[in-house]
């Protein structure tokens, strides 16, 4: 990098938090549901196109599908369908500029798979395991209390042979206020006992003991731990999900040498990027806030950059359903990034080498290190490539 740097500058990224892509075509108002995070219908006279995503979709995605920057919703929500879903898929995945894709595989009725987005894009894929649907499935197939236990922990143990890693949506189900250390072993049957009394097959695990056991079991196996902070749709409470109400748990997991992964963060990110600064195995990302953020979405990376050491911050879209989302995602980083490093070696506060070093790092080197992607690429069935 020798003058301005563009975001055609900066490497091949790695995309350490995603989720499938809806198979089929879809309407206009069910393709702008995926454009937020709420639950109710938009503003009188507008549509969730109305958004700062809705404007970064319109800004990245038509000229990708043979129209121009900016066109009319409806033009481009017509194009989509005369192209077919699995067309503007594939139009849209092979032009986001991701070689790996790292896949929550929790709930995904009819949305595709790690291999499936591996192959729609041109790229690899690594899965990672959501703890609270693996101990779901687990109640659905047992009975008593012991025989639940015990086929969950060997889940854990399963899973943990192919995975890149875990996930937790404990933030949803009780909130980040929990208990630092494991339970004990009357606790835990206690609670497990409450939960599957009555329980009905799918029914959600939302005991804070279990929630627990699911977070150390998780540790235990040594692999990476996404934890979902921060912004997301109204299941949470914002107050809630502050990164900081796990520093208790950070602590004491300290030990098993498991990576914490906090997701997202926003609007409590700066507070994400202090555990990372403070901690050695905490990591933090920004993804979910950049999509939303669209045009601001420099600022926010900024606020991220300031504490969080280089080595430490990861990149995600958090892309779900539609495929425009991780050209969005990666789009808006790139920009945003590119933008920033170009600022600051312009201003003489970084020289251009270790702009170009820290550029590797956040798009794909620190994700590559954290999940180990390519000591393990042949070693796992679940890795495509």
């Amino acid at each position: 990098m020798t003058g301005a740097i563009g975001a055609s500058d900066l490497p091949p990224l790695v995309d350490h938090h995603c989720h499938g892509v809806v198979r089929g075509d879809l309407d206009d108002t069910t393709f702008a549901s995926y454009l937020t995070e709420s639950d109710a219908p938009a503003a009188p006279g507008t549509t969730f196109l109305d958004t700062q995503l809705g404007f970064a979709v319109r800004r990245w995605c038509p000229p990708l599908l043979d129209l121009e920057a900016h066109c009319p919703p409806g033009e481009y929500l017509a194009r989509r369908r005369e192209l077919g879903a699995h067309e503007v898929t594939r139009r849209l995945l092979r032009a986001d500029g991701i070689g790996d894709y790292v896949v929550d595989t929790g709930p995904v009725a009819d949305l595709t798979g790690p291999a499936e987005l591996a192959a729609e894009g041109g790229a690899r894929a690594h899965e990672i395991v959501r703890l609270e649907r693996l101990a779901e499935l687990t109640a659905d197939a047992t009975g008593s209390v012991g025989s639940f236990l015990s086929a969950l922990e060997a889940a854990v143990d399963r899973a943990a042979r192919t995975a890149a890693g875990f996930k937790s949506v404990a933030a949803y189900r009780h909130g980040l206020a929990l208990a630092p250390d494991p339970p004990a072993v009357t606790e835990l049957w206690a609670a497990a006992g409450r939960w599957l009394t009555g329980r009905s097959a799918g029914d959600r695990v939302t005991d804070p003991v279990l929630l627990r056991h699911l977070l150390w079991s998780a540790a235990r196996t040594g692999l990476p731990l996404q934890l979902h902070t921060g912004f997301g749709d109204p299941d949470l409470r914002l107050d809630h999900c502050d990164p900081l109400l796990l520093t208790d748990f950070v602590r004491a997991v300290r030990p098993t040498g498991c990576a914490l992964v906090l997701l997202h963060g926003y609007p409590y990110h700066r507070h994400a990027a202090y555990l990372a600064h403070a901690y050695p195995h905490v990591y933090a990302d920004v993804g979910l806030a950049l999509n939303h953020t669209g045009a601001r979405a420099e600022e926010v990376l900024a606020e991220a950059l300031e504490l969080a050491p280089f080595g430490k911050l990861l990149f995600s879209t958090d892309a779900y359903g539609l495929p425009e989302l991780y050209v969005t995602g990666a789009a808006l980083f790139r920009s945003a990034l590119a933008r920033l490093l170009s600022r600051w070696t312009a201003e003489g506060a970084w020289s251009y080498r270790d702009a170009e070093r820290v550029a590797a790092l956040v798009c794909a080197d620190n994700a590559r290190r954290v999940y180990r992607l390519d000591r393990d690429r042949d070693r796992r069935p679940g890795s495509t490539g």
